[in-house]
């Protein structure tokens, strides 16, 4: 009898140290999403536009017809230089690009 006693006590204590072993692992409880992106898609300098995380898409010809575009550069690299710097001035960093999207993030508030 004491032997089943002292058994069921020792399997007692590894089970309350597996449980807590294995809560200590559990994912963060206390935000869901801890970065928003943008996605900035080339279409051209007219067609150039801004998709963001609530799903909004903002047409960035306005902004890109405002600046003149120097001799000798690239149509693309450079007004998506412009567009990725107006979307940084709001808070957002490079997070990676594809050969015609550049997506940027920033963290959320919790």
């Amino acid at each position: 009898m004491k032997k089943s006693m002292a058994v069921l006590l020792i399997g007692l204590v590894m089970f309350a140290c597996a449980i807590t072993v294995f809560k200590s692992r559990a994912a963060e409880g206390t935000t869901f999403q801890k970065y928003e992106y943008v996605t900035i898609r080339w279409g051209g300098k007219e067609n150039t536009h801004l998709i963001r995380s609530n799903g909004k898409v903002e047409m960035l010809g306005p902004l890109l017809n405002r600046v003149a575009r120097p001799d000798r550069t690239d149509d693309r690299a450079f007004y998506m230089n412009i567009a990725m710097n107006s979307v940084a001035r709001e808070g957002y960093e490079f997070a990676g690009m594809t050969s015609d999207e550049i997506i940027m993030k920033r963290a959320t508030q919790p």
